[in-house]
């Protein structure tokens, strides 16, 4: 009876586990409807479809809330209902201070279900701060009918945190790390259709093997490439399955414009285009933080006041343009801007003031801009909470490359400026190239390979790089099996493998080449997380592993090396 008790107590605890996941994920998604449309609502406060939309999400937000038992939380939706109804009967007016609260209210919402994901139900000094001037909208104007104070309203007045005095910050627990994607239903069916076909073509492969004494290698053949083509029938779909639209990830920045630009006392709106294109469910998971680094810099370096932008002729409210664009088999996102473009000389100055030796006269422009990516470099007056400490394009270009990426930055004085992303089209299958090194086999994914070409006879006993002349043009080199400490019993001839990533160019050395191959990418697993030169892994069709080179950092050193030397 004991252990029947048991299970019965730990299938609860599943099950309540379970409805907490779809709690949190159902809030998420409502609370991310409540701040589009209270940025819309701000642009157009006649709109009541609009505040409708705000309280449906919180009221729906109440009444999980109440299955759960969240006292608290539902206390606190209880009060911004009654809030959301005096602006729906037109008893308030959409002031700034209100959107203010309305705005920092979901934020409260959605530190709430983060706890209550936690199983913790606490009441914090931001919720009771904002409680208060909740309360303030309340009393600013007689109600048309005087309502009772709820039950809810007293309990939560006079409830204490059970956190610890000095705990309070440890508290705000992270939001819990599960990758999830929604995946229509039809697309599903399909998936479940091609198992079942793929389950059927290796019937018909088994049978005509089990039946040796009669068998056709032609039919056998047929078997074969039925399955090959359902094979590569499914992996398609499950690449589409991956693929994401770019809109709600760029929708989300609305509000950090929105207080971002009235931090630094700015008028900015954000532009979205291209927010139906669809990209790798990775990319967009790894796009927040570089996106993010990218606008706070375009509100706090690009964009004018609206004095100065008035004094140059243009619009006080300065525009920031997220887009997203296919372009040459890869997805395009930019971040755009319109205020005063990259200041060359600036740049500069703060190169040379990390040590970069930057030749102001020998530097194109685009050379000179391509220098904000690199660590330290700030071209701001003074460190601030926005910006100034040089970290925050460098981290974009490091997020970017990790993702088989490219970054690149231009403008034009006064006119503004433009950051360009470019990805590969998926991130979970590459075609890549097979290169032999020491015995090893390495992959370099093809969209960076330029040509191979056999190394010449007198540069392979210069220790392994140095700088050769390709059809009239110097190019930097280096032996991967020396770069490697791998022995290599190749003796004779040598093939240089031509990489590009972005402006850069250079040679790899390797012992062969075995040609094109299609790629699945894997992780590289703790053991190999610090690996310098590796972006992930790849398993052979000999069963062995091969480590798929991770071309941007490879020709970063090559370049340091070349300039060593020189």
């Amino acid at each position: 009876m004991t252990s029947v008790l048991n299970s019965s107590v730990k299938q609860m605890d599943i099950d309540n586990q379970l409805l907490l996941k779809s709690f949190v994920a159902e809030t998420e998604d409502g609370l991310a409807q409540m701040e589009q449309a209270l940025l819309e609502l701000e642009v157009n406060p006649d709109d009541e479809e609009l505040v409708g939309t705000v309280f449906r999400a919180v009221h729906s937000f109440k009444g999980n809330a109440a299955i759960f038992e969240l006292q608290h939380a539902q206390a606190f939706a209880h009060a911004l209902e009654d809030l959301l109804d005096r602006i729906r009967l037109h008893e308030l007016s959409l002031s700034p201070d209100i959107f203010d609260v309305l705005l920092a209210s979901r934020d409260v919402l959605r530190d709430l279900t983060v706890r209550a994901a936690a199983g913790k139900d606490v009441t914090t000094p931001q919720l009771k701060k904002l409680l208060q001037r909740i309360r303030g909208h309340m009393a600013a104007k007689p109600l048309r009918k005087k309502k009772k104070k709820s039950e809810n309203e007293a309990e939560i007045e006079v409830a204490e945190s059970p956190v610890g005095p000095g705990e309070e910050a440890k508290a705000v627990i992270a939001k819990p790390a599960s990758r999830t994607l929604r995946v229509d239903i039809e697309k599903l069916d399909r998936l479940l259709d091609l198992t079942g076909e793929i389950a059927i073509a290796r019937g018909r492969t088994t049978r005509l093997l089990e039946n040796r004494a009669q068998l056709s290698i032609e039919e056998l053949a047929e078997a074969h490439n039925t399955e090959a083509t359902l094979q590569a029938e499914l992996q398609e779909f499950v690449m589409k399955v991956r693929m994401v639209p770019v809109g709600p990830l760029f929708r989300q920045y609305q509000r950090s414009v929105r207080d971002l630009a009235k931090e630094l006392g700015k008028e900015v709106v954000l532009r979205i285009e291209g927010d139906d294109v669809e990209v790798d469910t990775s990319v967009v998971e790894n796009l927040r933080d570089p996106l993010m680094h990218m606008i706070r810099n375009a509100l706090d370096h690009g964009i004018e006041t609206p004095e100065k932008r008035k004094q140059a002729g243009k619009d006080p409210v300065g525009t920031v343009t997220l887009r997203a664009a296919h372009q040459s088999g890869g997805i395009t996102v930019e971040v755009e801007d319109d205020g005063g473009g990259l200041d060359r000389a600036r740049i500069l100055e703060a190169a040379r003031r990390r040590g970069i030796d930057a030749d102001a006269n020998g530097m194109s422009d685009q050379e000179v801009y391509q220098l904000v990516f690199e660590s330290g470099i700030s071209t701001a007056e003074q460190v601030s909470n926005v910006s100034g400490r040089g970290v925050g394009m460098d981290v974009v270009r490091r997020n970017v490359q990790s993702l088989r990426g490219s970054v690149s930055i231009s403008g034009r004085p006064g006119l503004g400026s433009t950051v360009r992303l470019r990805f590969p089209l998926t991130l979970a299958i590459i075609e890549g190239f097979g290169v032999e090194v020491g015995g090893n086999t390495y992959v370099i994914p093809l969209d960076h390979v330029v040509e191979c070409v056999d190394l010449p006879a007198e540069e392979r006993s210069r220790g392994g790089h140095g700088v050769i002349s390709l059809r009239g043009q110097p190019l930097p080199y280096v032996d991967l099996a020396l770069l490697f400490d791998l022995k290599s019993e190749r003796t004779g001839r040598k093939s240089l493998v031509v990489v590009r990533n972005e402006a850069q160019r250079a040679g790899l050395v390797v012992d062969a080449l075995h040609g094109e191959t299609q790629t699945v990418i894997k992780p590289l697993g703790k053991f190999l997380e610090g690996l310098q030169w590796a972006a992930g892994s790849s398993i052979l069709g000999n069963g062995r592993v091969a480590l798929i080179l991770d071309v941007g950092a490879l020709l970063q050193e090559v370049c340091r090396d070349e300039v060593a030397v020189g």
